[in-house]
C-alpha cells in the first residue's frame, strides 16, 4: 500500500504561532528520519532570505522559491514531507501542486494568514482551508486589551491603514499587530462588495 497522504493548514493572525508551529512539525519529520523539504516564498526576507524564522528568533533552514512551479522542480521523488511557509502569498496554482503531493502519498504542511489586514481571505488560503484534511487555527493576544485576537491589523504612521491600501506590505511588529474583533480597525468605507 503506497503512504496516505495529507494536507495540514496552520492559520491565524500574525504573532499567533504559525511559523512556530510549522518549524515544530518540521523538526518531528526530520525526528522521524523522513525526507522533508520546507519552502518560503522569496519576497519574505524580513528577518532571513534562507530560513523560517519566527518573530522570537527560532530558525528553520527553508528555500525561498518565487513561484510555485519553482518549487514543484525543487520537489525530489523521495521526498516525503513538504512544508509551506506564508502560503497566501503563493498564486492559486499552489492548490493543484499540494493536492497532486497528498494525493501521491506525501504529507504536505503549510502555513499562512487566512485574512489579509481588511479580513478579508488572503490570497489561496480559503481554497487550502476548504481541501485540508486538518486545519489548525492559531490566535495571538491581542496588543490593545489582552483578549484572544484572529485579526491582524496595519498601522502606517501610527493609524489604521485604509482599505484601499496594498494588501501585500512585508513587515513585522513595526507595521502589524494581533488585535481581537472589537479593536480591529481599518480605514475607508464598508466591506467590499464581492
Amino acid at each position: 500500500m503506497k503512504p496516505l497522504g495529507q494536507i495540514t493548514v496552520v492559520c491565524g493572525s500574525m504573532f499567533a504561532g504559525k511559523s512556530e508551529e510549522l518549524i515544530r512539525l518540521a523538526r518531528r519529520a526530520l525526528y522521524a528520519k523522513k525526507k522533508v523539504k520546507v519552502f518560503k516564498p522569496a519576497l519574505d526576507n524580513r528577518y532571513d532570505a534562507q530560513m523560517v524564522v519566527t518573530h522570537e528568533g527560532v530558525r528553520h533552514e527553508a528555500v525561498p522559491v518565487v513561484s510555485v512551479e519553482e518549487m514543484r522542480g525543487l520537489i525530489e521523488p523521495d521526498t516525503e514531507v513538504v512544508l509551506i511557509e506564508e502560503a497566501q502569498f503563493f498564486d492559486p496554482s499552489i492548490v493543484d501542486l499540494v493536492t497532486q503531493l497528498a494525493d501521491s502519498g506525501r504529507e504536505v504542511v503549510l502555513a499562512g494568514l487566512d485574512q489579509d489586514f481588511r479580513r478579508e481571505p488572503f490570497g489561496p488560503m480559503p481554497t487550502l482551508l476548504a481541501i485540508a484534511d486538518e486545519v489548525v487555527k492559531l490566535r495571538a493576544i491581542c496588543v490593545k486589551c489582552g483578549r484572544p485576537a484572529s485579526h491582524t491589523y496595519r498601522q502606517i504612521d501610527g493609524r489604521p491603514a485604509h482599505r484601499d491600501d496594498p494588501v501585500v506590505l512585508i513587515g513585522a511588529t513595526e507595521v502589524y499587530e494581533a488585535r481581537c474583533r472589537a479593536c480591529h480597525k481599518v480605514r475607508g468605507a464598508g466591506r467590499p462588495k464581492r
